[in-house]
């Protein structure tokens, strides 16, 4: 857990440090350089900037073991932060559209090449920051990594999309073709779009899991296949199994022979909970109901 948490920490102080300095290069250079969409996607980079902030204060929460007051542990901290990262990324969507539609009621004015580079210093940055927050939040099983990988995700197209609307009012003004100068305001329009699927994305999973969703039908079926390797389980009555975070609970009720002693029940119960938690790394509790099996004459 240590490990975990200390791993977190590292890729979002990472994310953190490279936000900053893409935030303020996006940001003055989308003003200095007259472009909307490289500002555009410079208020996405702070948006980063302070989900950055929150999964460094929320990761040390998340990870603290069950006690009194939260029985199941803390891990939904994370599924929040995720939440919240959602309602930010939707705000700024809405600001970016609001920026890029009153643009065209305005004189235009076309953005100059420094805020295409970068827009394409962005790309490559978050290209390497997304790979590498989504090949450890797989690892750590973290939703709060997950989340800011995510992120980065919707920065690469963003850094994309900026930089082709940028060269396209450029070629505009250079071949005196007026309607392509509209097209950084087209480009951070765009940019505005692919945030709010992200955040559509985050919160809707989030939501699914804070209502405590069950998890998907193929990995339920995995657990059946577990279950039943134990010649001792008559019959599986129930199984269910719920996210909780950056781990999952699962409820079980199997019948066993009605002969069996309650010792013998309690140990097959041990058995079949430490092989699911030993297969599956993120199962972190099993809750294990016996009934009787009486078989049919």
């Amino acid at each position: 857990m240590e490990q975990r948490e200390a791993i977190a920490n590292k890729i979002a102080w990472i994310s953190l440090i490279c936000n900053i300095v893409l935030t303020l290069g996006k940001i003055i250079i989308g003003l200095i350089g007259n472009s909307d969409a490289v500002f555009a996607d410079g208020i996405h980079s702070a948006a980063d900037v302070f989900a950055s902030v929150i999964v460094l204060l929320v990761i040390q929460i998340s990870n603290k073991p069950a006690d009194k007051e939260h029985p199941y542990g803390h891990g939904k901290a994370e599924v929040i932060v995720s939440g919240i990262i959602g309602i930010i990324l939707f705000m700024v969507a809405l600001y970016v559209v609001y920026e890029g539609v009153s643009g065209f009621f305005q004189r235009i004015e076309p953005p100059s090449f420094l805020a295409m580079w970068v827009a394409f210093f962005s790309f490559i940055t978050k290209v390497f920051l997304y790979r590498t927050s989504l090949k450890v939040a797989k690892q750590n099983n973290s939703k709060a990594i997950e989340a800011i990988a995510i992120d980065h995700k919707a920065d690469i197209v963003a850094s994309i999309a900026a930089s082709i609307g940028v060269l396209i009012s450029i070629i505009g003004e250079r071949f005196d073709l007026r309607f392509l100068l509209y097209g950084d305001k087209v480009a951070s329009i765009f940019v505005a779009y692919l945030i709010f699927r992200i955040s559509k994305t985050m919160l809707t999973e989030a939501f699914n899991i804070l209502l405590e969703r069950s998890i998907n039908p193929e990995t339920l079926q995995e657990y059946v296949s577990v279950i039943l390797t134990f010649p001792e389980v008559k019959r599986i009555d129930r199984l269910r199994a719920r996210e909780h975070g950056h781990y999952v609970l699962v409820d079980l009720r199997i019948a066993i022979d009605h002969s069996m002693t309650i010792k013998q029940g309690h140990d097959l119960s041990k058995k079949v909970k430490e092989t699911l938690m030993s297969k599956y790394d993120n199962i972190k509790e099993v809750l294990i109901h016996i009934n009787p099996y009486y078989p049919k004459e």
